[in-house]
């Protein structure tokens, strides 16, 4: 296959362009892994990187998507062979080096992982990023000595990507979860993930106060901005939120009042740069403890020439769960 279809970001002086077109696999970039892909998924990075609502693309032209699962095709890394099963999230990928929304990828050997046993192609792309970040924040909360014992967790963005998962991944491992969306109509979908209760996320997006009646003892924050703010000064002595999002905004409009008089801890949780053997954990953790039905549940799939509409709807704020990218059909 010397010629292939991908989705193409492109800029000129009119702006950004965004299409699927055919793309010369001589034009891929440097690697000693190929890639053929079979499935991708959609992540708000992706969503934003297909609209140009924020800088995502650090060159053109790019073939945006974060994530993929597919086989190796060729190899120069001792590592990996022909015929392997591989997961890849992050690196850069779809901003610095073409991405997965593509039926080839050319990469680093060292950005990738073995597919998990136990996670289909399909399950690994519902799992994604987001999922495989939500599960870096609850192992974050547990490397900080949480446990369900020390009272409820509140999630933020509940019914997004990373937050679905972060539900059905606490309330799997035995914590009272408290879901915060904007989504009321959702409430069903987010108590069959495992939410014990739901609020409106207008309880978290008000100003926030240095210090607020205690409610969480854990958390994971997908949102950023107020939202982040409200949620610290109600943590509990002793707590921590896991922060990994900033669909509210990058600003954090908070006090040092919790972390001084209440020892509350804020865990950054990145995904992009991991290191591999915290992936390899946190992948391997995911196929053993995330509930299959659960995955089921709130995941969606769409062919490859769908996806240029669904970023725009997860920008947005009307995507619900994951969605699932069909590379190759």
């Amino acid at each position: 296959m010397s010629t292939f279809k991908a989705v193409v970001i492109d800029k000129n002086e009119a702006g950004q362009t965004v299409g699927i077109r055919t793309f010369n696999e001589a034009d891929l970039m440097d690697g000693d892994v190929t890639v053929r892909v079979s499935h991708s998924t959609l992540n708000y990075k992706d969503g934003l990187a297909i609209t140009g609502k924020a800088p995502v693309v650090r060159r053109f032209p790019m073939i945006p998507g974060v994530d993929l699962v597919g086989t190796v095709e060729t190899s120069s890394n001792p590592e990996f062979k022909p015929g392997d099963a591989v997961v890849l999230n992050g690196w850069g990928l779809g901003e610095t080096h073409l991405g997965a929304y593509a039926e080839k990828v050319r990469v680093k050997g060292d950005w990738l992982i073995p597919l998990p046993q136990g996670l289909s192609p399909e399950q690994a792309m519902a799992v994604g990023t987001a999922g495989y970040t939500a599960m870096l924040c609850l192992m974050a909360l547990e490397r900080h000595g949480l446990s369900p014992d020390r009272g409820p967790a509140v999630v933020t963005g509940a019914v997004g990507g990373v937050g679905s998962v972060a539900v059905a991944l606490l309330a799997k491992a035995g914590w009272h979860v408290i879901a915060s969306t904007g989504r009321p109509e959702e409430a069903d979908y987010l108590k069959g993930l495992g939410a014990a209760e739901i609020i409106d996320r207008s309880e978290l997006t008000g100003p926030s106060r240095p210090l607020a009646k205690e409610r969480f003892a854990a958390g994971v924050d997908t949102v950023g901005s107020t939202t982040l703010a409200n949620v610290l000064s109600m943590t509990k002595y002793g707590g921590a939120i896991a922060a990994c999002g900033l669909a509210g905004g990058m600003d954090l409009p908070a006090t040092v009042a919790p972390f001084i008089l209440r020892n509350v801890a804020l865990l950054g949780v990145d995904s992009v740069m991991a290191p591999k053997a915290l992936r390899i954990e946190a992948w391997n953790r995911i196929a053993r403890d995330l509930d299959h039905d659960k995955l089921a549940a709130m995941t969606s799939t769409i062919p490859l020439d769908q996806v240029l509409e669904a970023g725009r709807t997860i920008v947005e704020g009307k995507i619900k769960g994951r969605v699932v990218v069909e590379i190759a059909r």
